[in-house]
């Protein structure tokens, strides 16, 4: 199909300082795990991205320096010839493509914490992150001041040498330079603080150094935490952002303007989750700044619609849409708007389970909606490209929640003969109940895109509300192969992590204990005063209570874990949950757990309740401490129990014990996707059912094919050499 004409300024050519981007499309620095010590993967996701029309695509930030080292978690490093060869390749991918490449100059004063460099960082005054613990920065002086502005120099030449046409100065996120400009952290009393001025000084002396070293050969571009959202205490919009925006324009050092809002301590607030945040809700603190800038501005709100993008453009509000967890989601987004194919844009979710692999320090990077993100280079997948299978087998997949869904669609995109059956009239599993918790309602779109793709394979039939098979159905289908992905389900009598047993007196049978299942999709009344026990520690136990406490009910939480819902710390939904919470006076008990339950009365017991003293010799049959015995008691008419998930795997069990009559029904293999294998995230199901697709000719699809490793193989050079150290000491 041909181009919507209303999307035709989103594909407007623009000048960037040097440079001339080809579209509107930009990926602006998120990460992804690899920085700059895994080319191959940081080019290949990146390149993927230019292949499917993004027009600038930037790294995650890029450490100018040991001082700004911020493991555990993973950023590229612009240190040393080492780092310019591997940023290379990503450019040489990004070119071929006809993509600029930008890098994110960080250095992250007091939010460094150098746990490897072991260096120390310095700032505009010494005081301590307020991000990361035991994190302190040196407060510069006049030769600090330089080494800093000279560090930016040498890291922006370095990125000219490795390709780059867009170089950063990063000051969102409360990192290096907005610690300067902010009055919530600098101090100072001489020419670099104080006034707006001074406080601007060093930011504007970096961007000038950048500027006058590389400005002829690459564009100068500085993020901007316009607002920091802490009220006058620190950078406020209409205040010391726009006129910075003003003074900087008066020295014309910047080429583009990428602006965002919030800090680091809650920048949830800038990568906002669906829960809480819908597209374009930073433009209210933008806008204002794009009739200030003469340069090209652009920024980020999670924008999925591409009427809303042009929209943006038109309507004079940007020059540039710029986009993280969309180009993570969809890849190819800018490609499929070119060619009229809106609908099969995979639309981001809001979840942020990708920002959570960073938060956690764990690559590599994924994504609920996109399996193949990161996957690129070390498995070889593309989100838009299927090796065609030589096979005749048809398949049969059972169950159409996300793993089936997702098994079902690559399969057919492989060209499998492929029967989806789903018990329920309407497919999605565990999605049609997750979307009806508040603020999830985006996370349908898990469903909804699989279903456009699914009707538009004809080698694909989808059969819903067949009710539940059983293994004399499978036997008899007629299907070569089957895919198991019959899901989980809540534990029913109170089974969790802490004991690996059922709680006594937990029974989901009785009119006074609910399953999250029976309260969502099965409409189980509770009570006026209701417990919700949570174990999981993600966003059932929390959007439980929060969708009862709508309902007028009295609502506490009680959590063996340390915090409600920890996971969400990672995924940046914590801080405004635990506002929710306060405002809608849901009550918390952590580190409690149930050591048994009768009508109306739960007994908990805090988990350290036994003596803190090991005994001195262990003793056989009873625990080598004092043995704590104080309960809690706690009143309910309700208890909600979201203890733990049970795999859905009696019949694989049961399939397994008949495979004898396997060949006699001419099935070649049978195996699990998702939660019925091993409950985990939705993400996790989906990868699952996407890998075993892909993966479908292997001798046992159950387990993956190994992954191409990026580590430095022994007895080859290293950069830097221990000998280009001045001292061996």
């Amino acid at each position: 199909m041909p181009r919507d004409p209303k999307h035709n300024v989103l594909f407007e050519p623009i000048q960037i300082g040097p440079k001339t981007m080809k579209n509107r499309f930009y990926q602006i620095p998120h990460c992804i795990g690899a920085g700059s010590e895994k080319p191959g993967t940081q080019a290949a996701n990146r390149g993927t991205k230019a292949e499917g029309g993004w027009g600038a695509c930037t790294t995650e930030y890029c450490s100018i320096s040991p001082e700004s080292d911020d493991t555990h978690r993973v950023s590229a490093r612009i240190w040393d010839e080492g780092d310019v060869i591997n940023l290379r390749h990503l450019n040489d991918t990004l070119h071929s493509h006809g993509a600029l490449g930008a890098v994110e100059l960080w250095y992250g004063g007091a939010h460094a914490p150098c746990l490897e460099s072991r260096a120390v960082p310095r700032g505009s005054s010494s005081y301590a992150s307020e991000f990361e613990y035991m994190s302190y920065c040196h407060e510069s002086d006049e030769d600090d001041i330089k080494d800093l502005v000279n560090m930016y120099t040498e890291a922006a030449k370095r990125s000219v040498q490795a390709g780059f046409d867009l170089v950063y100065v990063y000051g969102g996120h409360s990192y290096g330079p907005l610690q300067w400009l902010s009055k919530f952290y600098n101090r100072r009393t001489d020419k670099y603080g104080g006034s707006l001025e001074n406080r601007a000084r060093f930011w504007i002396e970096c961007l000038t150094a950048l500027k006058n070293a590389v400005g002829h050969e690459a564009a100068v571009v500085t993020r901007l935490a316009i607002d920091s959202l802490y009220g006058p205490d620190g950078v406020e919009v209409g205040d010391d952002g726009l006129n910075f925006i003003d003074l900087v324009e008066k020295e014309g050092v910047v080429d583009l303007w990428d602006l965002n809002i919030g800090d680091i301590a809650e920048w949830g607030e800038d990568a906002g989750p669906s829960r809480f945040y819908k597209a374009g809700h930073q433009r209210p603190w933008t806008d204002e700044a794009k009739r200030r800038a003469r340069t090209p501005v652009l920024g980020v709100s999670r924008e999925t619609s591409p009427d809303d993008m042009a929209q943006r453009i038109t309507e004079g509000r940007l020059d540039i849409i710029a986009c993280c967890r969309p180009s993570i989601s969809d890849p190819f987004l800018p490609k499929k708007v070119d060619e009229g194919r809106v609908e099969d844009i995979r639309e981001c979710i809001g979840c942020n389970v990708c920002i959570a692999r960073w938060e956690i320090g764990g690559p590599p990077m994924v994504c609920t909606q996109n399996a193949t993100a990161n996957e690129e280079y070390r498995r070889g997948w593309h989100p838009e490209k299927f090796t065609k299978t030589s096979s005749e087998d048809s398949v049969l997949v059972v169950g159409a929640g996300p793993a089936g869904m997702e098994c079902a669609r690559v399969l057919g995109e492989r060209g499998y003969d492929v029967h989806l059956r789903e018990a329920e009239a309407e497919i999605g599993g565990r999605v049609r109940k997750v979307m009806k918790y508040p603020g999830l309602a985006e996370w349908g779109r898990i469903t909804a895109y699989r279903q456009i793709q699914l009707d538009k394979l004809k080698n694909v039939e989808v059969h819903t509300g067949v009710g539940k098979m059983t293994a004399d159905d499978i036997l008899s289908y007629g299907a070569e192969k089957v895919v198991l992905a019959t899901g989980s389900y809540w534990a029913l009598d109170g089974t969790s992590c802490i004991t690996h047993n059922p709680v006594p007196g937990i029974d989901a049978s009785l009119p006074y204990i609910a399953t999250p299942e029976q309260v969502m999709m099965e409409g189980k009344e509770t009570g006026d005063n209701v417990v919700v026990l949570d174990c999981d520690g993600y966003f059932t136990g929390v959007s439980l209570a929060e969708y009862l406490a709508d309902q007028g009910k009295n609502v506490t939480i009680v959590t063996g874990l340390g915090g409600v819902a920890p996971y969400t710390h990672f995924t940046l939904e914590a801080p405004n949950l635990h506002r929710m919470m306060h405002e809608k006076k849901i009550h918390e008990k952590t580190l409690h757990w149930v050591q048994s339950v009768e009508e109306g009365m739960a007994i908990l017991y805090y988990l350290f309740r036994d003596g803190y003293k090991r005994d001195g010799s262990p003793t056989l049959g009873k625990m080598p401490r004092r043995e704590g015995t104080d309960t809690v008691e706690i009143k309910f008419d309700s208890l909600v129990v979201a203890t733990g998930r049970i795999p859905n795997s009696e019949l694989c069990k049961e399939l397994k014990a008949r495979k004898s009559e396997w060949a006699d029904n001419d099935i070649g293999g049978i195996y699990q996707a998702g939660d019925c294998y091993a409950p985990g995230l939705i993400a996790d199901a989906i990868f699952e059912g996407h890998r075993i697709a892909r993966e479908f000719e292997s001798s046992n699809p159950q387990h993956p094919q190994p992954w191409i490793r990026e580590r430095q193989i022994w007895g080859h050079e290293t950069y830097p050499k221990i000998s280009d150290r001045e001292v061996t000491g």
